[in-house]
């Protein structure tokens, strides 16, 4: 992977900054996209060579001003991974249809935008590559109170087979990671309750929460040549939550 452009979606956040960090490790020219602030410019100075362009995945002028930008810098992506979402949680005869709507909003129409964009660039350059997104076990699994999320997950991981299908022919390569419980900050509530947090690991097998670095296998995998003959798939990394 040396060498490659990666466009990284929600770079600064828990699990983007896992990967984004592994990734240059292993001499990945990375661009890095996020809300604009601290975290972003954090990361930015913390990984030699990236270049970062603020956008929100839900803003089309803001994400065609941020793939100009990077594009200037870095020329066009070999590959790309979306790590931006939201986890809006609740009861569902309390959660309002703006809940719902928002949710959808980055998780999916986000993601599609983005994969769209990306997909564009790399056909224009004749680049062969991966996509990669982050799903979740939420896509598959029912649990009470996401009545938002779920949905959104698992509208993204068909989106993720329509896509792999669509663009196979052009050498491009569609694919999803689905954890489980992911300790990071967009976990904190729901993992806050003492009550709720042994409920939802007793649903885990193997008895411990997802942590991001579990994640940076099947990330390198899918996003690498090792993957070169995977599309369309969602991959659950779960501690065999979705056995349960």
């Amino acid at each position: 992977m040396r060498g490659r452009v990666i466009l990284v979606a929600g770079a600064a956040g828990g699990l983007g900054r896992a990967l984004a960090e592994e990734l240059h490790r292993r001499g990945v020219r990375l661009g890095l996209m996020d809300l604009p602030g601290p975290a972003l410019d954090d990361l930015t100075a913390a990984l030699p060579g990236a270049r970062a362009a603020p956008a929100d995945i839900t803003d089309a002028g803001a994400l065609a001003a941020a793939y100009d930008t990077l594009g200037a810098a870095l020329g066009p992506p070999d590959g790309a991974l979306n790590a931006a979402g939201v986890l809006k949680t609740g009861p569902g005869l309390e959660m309002s249809p703006g809940t719902l709507r928002q949710t959808f909003e980055v998780n999916v129409t986000g993601a599609f935008a983005f994969s769209q964009a990306v997909a564009r660039r790399m056909i224009d350059a004749k680049r062969q590559g991966a996509i990669l997104h982050l799903s979740s076990v939420s896509s598959m699994v029912a649990n009470p109170g996401y009545a938002a999320y779920s949905p959104s997950k698992a509208a993204l991981s068909q989106m993720v087979r329509v896509l792999g299908r669509e663009w196979a022919a052009e050498g491009l390569r569609v694919n999803a990671i689905g954890p489980s419980l992911v300790r990071t900050q967009m976990t904190r509530d729901a993992l806050a309750a003492p009550e709720q947090r042994t409920a939802a690991l007793a649903l885990i097998p193997t008895g411990r929460f997802c942590e991001p670095e579990d994640l940076v296998g099947p990330a390198v995998m899918l996003l690498s040549d090792a993957g070169r003959y995977i599309t369309g798939q969602t991959l659950h990394v779960d501690g065999g939550r979705t056995l349960v």
